[in-house]
């Protein structure tokens, strides 16, 4: 009878061991993917690699309550999509299931913090790295980028509106809305 039970747990301690050695290589394939950014942060201080803010977040700090062609709920619901794309999901989203097991998230986690040792390391050594940034122009493109950020999530959330005033459905409304049934005639 102990036989079993000592073979399924010398089976899940294989199993497992299978999947720290898997996760490792992914964390380790992680760092090297994203040693190259981290070694060249430099770049980003003295604003020779700027960040491309989207179109749609552009026309959104243009005008976030602009409502022309927005007549109909695929409309909104398409443009919802386009900021959603830009800016990643909406609060009232649920998060998405983490289903990756304990060593795969502690790679991810070692991956990034090794990565941001490099990025510090990269940019400690450049002397008086806020005033460049200010004189290159970093700092005020990083505050351009963090506008137009906050104008989409303002459009997104303003459109999300009109979609629940005009009985849309998500994605055009809050995912939890469910609009009201119309009765046929």
């Amino acid at each position: 009878m102990r036989t079993p039970v000592f073979i399924i747990t010398l089976s899940c301690f294989a199993v497992a061991g299978c999947n720290a050695g898997h996760s490792a290589m992914d964390g380790a394939e992680q760092f090297g993917a994203g040693f190259g950014q981290a070694a060249t942060a430099p770049m980003d201080i003295l604003n020779l690699r700027p960040e491309v803010i989207p179109t749609v977040l552009l026309q959104a700090q243009a005008n976030p309550y602009d409502m022309r062609n927005m007549g109909r709920c695929a409309t909104i619901g398409a443009e919802v999509v386009r900021l959603d794309d830009a800016l990643g999901p909406d609060m009232d989203e649920p998060p998405p299931a983490d289903g990756r097991y304990m060593s795969e998230r502690a790679a991810d986690a070692t991956a990034q913090a090794a990565l941001g040792v490099v990025r510090d390391t990269t940019t400690d050594f450049i002397p008086g790295s806020n005033w460049i940034r200010r004189l290159s122009g970093a700092a005020r493109h990083e505050r351009d980028v963090q506008a137009a950020i906050q104008a989409g999530r303002m459009r997104r959330a303003f459109l999300k509106g009109m979609g629940m005033q005009r009985n849309c459905a998500p994605p055009a409304a809050p995912s939890w809305f469910e609009p009201a049934r119309t009765a046929r005639r």
